[in-house]
């Protein structure tokens, strides 16, 4: 199983509209990116606004959903609920 988890730094003047992300911009993940998850962390406390993690069945299934012809979609959705750079970790899941 392969995560890819996306962070949104918290800092002073820093947004994140965590209602637009949940029922705006997850559907158009899972849509375009075809993963097989979509889990949403808010923070509580810590160096990041929000995390979003994305799980696909595998670093194929991750790729040829990266390389359609929509993915530019859910990138350029990102201003519509934060202002911003998203951080992005790809990890393989091991236990």
């Amino acid at each position: 199983m392969i995560r890819v988890s996306v962070y949104y730094p918290a800092g002073e003047g820093t947004t994140f509209d965590l209602d637009y992300y949940k029922a705006k911009h997850a559907e158009i993940v899972m849509r375009v990116l075809g993963c097989d998850k979509f889990e949403i962390d808010k923070a509580i406390s810590g160096p990041n606004m929000a995390v979003g993690h994305l799980y696909f069945s595998s670093m194929d299934a991750l790729q040829a959903g990266m390389a359609g012809a929509d993915a530019g979609e859910a990138a350029a959705d990102v201003i519509n609920f934060t202002n911003v750079e998203p951080v992005i970790q790809i990890a393989e899941l091991v236990g």
